[in-house]
């Protein structure tokens, strides 16, 4: 994969939503193919709300819950294990190779077994991770190693197999999204009002590029470019290339959700409950589409819709062409987290602690 020949990775497994946004470059882009209307298939029970983005591999889901668990359940609603980290846990897993992998609200980063949850290692941090851990190539393509951002200012990058740190990168402030990865870069911006470019092998600034004001969201990468919204409500394409604001849109309200990239289309929701498309080329709006509570949850591009869920307690397909509502669901909870999406079902995770399920009977 290579900036210059302008790919974006997709989620082409479409029985598997392994990460945060699906790929290492968190497009938020689905291969499936997944329509309405959907049925309520089952739902799991956890001890606290869940901010935490589900994941799916092998038939088994993924998520956290505030009540400091990690939970594996199967296709089908069943528990399969869970495993205490002692504190909350708000980020999304990553599932790579047979390893789990996630952070807690107490800086501590777990790597455990898929099928067995048990405990391979552990690293800390300084400071609450918030974001999802993300994944590159170490030199030569030979070992993995995952980066995940802390509230201690910092983009930890740790050995994948080991848990044995690698390198440090001090940023201005705290780190409250998933680094995007390309190449041997990562891309992320911070509470210090910065986009971060970053070598993934030697930890090196590659440039920083100046937002204003703080990114608390992920960005998405598509070809050369990154996009993400800050707090003011601003949101911003940024080539990787030339390293500098390809194009700026204001008049949103505050993007903590990350961006969802595809077919020329970015689209993101924001805390003035609006869903926002714009053309990823010039940056001028597409179309809004306004809910009944915040969007903090990412939203998912699957086929020719989008699939995000809000604070209003409602999960939802927009037609991608126009932003109108082609089927609701209302679960009556506070849903602040992405959905995963596979080419059968949709999973979410809701503030009334439950992991719903949907799909065709």
């Amino acid at each position: 994969m290579s900036l210059l020949a302008l790919v974006v990775t997709v989620n082409a497994q479409t029985s598997c939503w392994s990460s945060f946004r699906g790929d290492p470059q968190l497009t938020g882009h689905s291969a499936s193919k997944i329509s309405p209307p959907l049925t309520l298939l089952w739902s799991f029970k956890t001890g606290d709300a869940i901010k935490s983005s589900p994941v799916i591999c092998g038939g088994i889901i993924y998520t956290g819950s505030n009540d400091g668990f990690i939970y594996a359940v199967t296709a089908g609603g069943k528990l399969k294990w869970k495993f205490n980290a002692k504190n909350a846990i708000e980020a999304s897993p990553l599932i790579l190779d047979h390893m789990l992998y996630f952070g807690t609200l107490d800086g501590t980063i777990y790597a455990l077994d898929v099928l067995s949850g048990k405990m391979e290692w552990k690293y800390s941090t300084d400071g609450q991770i918030s974001g999802s851990c993300n994944w590159a190539f170490g030199p030569g393509k030979k070992l993995k190693r995952i980066l995940t951002g802390s509230y201690d200012y910092n983009l930890h990058c740790v050995d994948a197999l080991s848990g044995k740190p690698l390198w440090k990168y001090e940023s201005g402030n705290y780190i409250n999204g998933t680094p995007a990865v390309i190449d041997n870069m990562a891309v992320f911006g911070g509470c210090d009002g910065l986009l971060h470019l970053v070598n993934t092998h030697s930890g090196k600034a590659i440039a920083t590029v100046d937002i204003g004001t703080y990114v608390p969201a992920s960005a998405a990468i598509a070809g050369h470019m990154a996009y993400f919204g800050n707090y003011d409500g601003i949101f911003y394409c940024v080539d990787l290339i030339q390293k500098k604001i390809r194009w700026s849109t204001p008049g949103g309200g505050p993007f903590l959700a990350s961006p969802a990239v595809s077919g020329g289309k970015v689209i993101s929701g924001s805390q003035n409950n609006f869903i926002y498309c714009f053309d990823t080329e010039k940056g001028t709006l597409i179309w809004k589409t306004r809910t009944l509570g915040k969007v903090n949850g990412s939203p998912v591009i699957a086929g020719n819709y989008v699939i995000v869920t809000s604070g209003d307690g409602r999960l939802r397909f927009l037609d991608s062409a126009t932003g109108k509502e082609s089927w609701t669901y209302e679960i009556g909870s506070p849903l602040f987290s992405t959905p995963a999406v596979t080419d059968k079902m949709v999973i979410v995770g809701a503030d009334d602690g439950k992991i719903y399920c949907f799909g065709k009977k």
